[in-house]
């Protein structure tokens, strides 16, 4: 399997962040917008664009199921009978915590994916088409070519959070064949959608969001489950508090600086995490769920070894 590595404006770096809070090249402070007040703001403007635009899906004029389109059009003459997004069946909506702030994220479900495949987590890699505009319909960021995207990155903050809590609401196609030339043909029941995502969600008051809402429409072709430090439990298991932060110091059993998900010595006792735990593939699909896991407990205190850095200490 080929696909390219796309490293473009999806990407929220902890370079984005810094500037928030930084100064400007004249030394002065950047003030700012409020975070609430500009989200307000957005969740009117997103779901006054929802209640006057419609969608529809262009079929392919090709045998390439990719080529298929999601297209966004203002309800309004020859078109004034049409269904808004706003009241259409597809249209979902999810509330994502970031901060002090309830964010209400809406997506358009056109088609979930394969039922057979797996759902991607937070944690987790994928395999998109996107095309991300703004409102006005302007084009930032495009690729009409499958794309990998670490939806956590390895040692920082992955895609924008809006982009990504959309993503794992969708499965991949259940099949795909590679060509001479080593391209992809995806079978034609992979996750399509659109999301559309408040500044606070993507780059706040950074370019292309610039305080304002943007939207990407996107083809989920494959979800990839993620063992990032190779230890044998997955990574969407190592968020031990299940709050979808991999980052913070609860995520970090031996306040050694690395997060779980990318120590292969959670517990610190000197034991790797693979040789405290014994996993077991049953069902030889590829995909390790946490009842194919024996979390190994020796003094039954309640933590398994791999969280117990007595363990080692007893056993000297």
């Amino acid at each position: 399997m080929k696909y390219c590595k796309f490293f473009g404006l999806l990407i929220i770096s902890s370079a984005f962040m810094i500037s928030c809070n930084g100064t400007e090249d004249d030394g002065a402070s950047i003030q700012l917008r409020d975070e609430t007040e500009v989200y307000l703001e957005n969740e009117e403007t997103i779901e006054a664009y929802l209640a006057s635009h419609y969608f529809e899906v262009i079929p392919s004029l090709t045998s390439n199921p990719l080529l298929q389109e999601i297209v966004i059009d203002t309800i309004a003459g020859e078109n004034a009978d049409r269904t808004s997004i706003m009241d259409s069946d597809e249209l979902k909506m999810k509330e994502v915590e970031q901060g002090d702030l309830t964010y209400r994220l809406y997506y358009i479900q056109v088609r979930k994916g394969a039922e057979e495949t797996y759902q991607p987590t937070k944690a987790d890699r994928v395999i998109v088409t996107y095309t991300g505009e703004n409102l006005q319909e302007n084009t930032f960021d495009e690729s009409d070519v499958p794309v990998s995207f670490n939806l956590l990155g390895n040692q920082g903050p992955g895609i924008i959070t809006g982009f990504a809590e959309a993503l794992i609401e969708f499965q991949g196609s259940s099949s795909f064949e590679e060509n001479t030339d080593g391209s992809i043909n995806y079978s034609d029941d992979f996750g399509m959608g659109v999301v559309f995502i408040p500044a606070g969600l993507a780059y706040f008051n950074g370019a292309p969001s610039n305080y304002e809402p943007i939207m990407f429409e996107f083809k989920l072709l494959s979800g990839v489950q993620m063992d990032h430090d190779g230890d044998g439990i997955p990574s969407y298991l190592e968020d031990t508090d299940n709050d979808g932060i991999y980052f913070e110091q609860d995520e970090d059993m031996d306040n050694d600086g690395t997060p779980n998900y990318l120590d292969v010595d959670d517990d610190g006792d000197g034991v790797l995490t693979a040789d405290e735990i014994e996993v077991n593939d049953a069902n030889e699909d590829g995909i390790i769920t946490e009842d194919e896991i024996i979390f190994t407990d020796t003094n039954n205190d309640g933590t398994p070894d791999y969280l117990d850095p007595d363990i080692a200490i007893e056993q000297e």
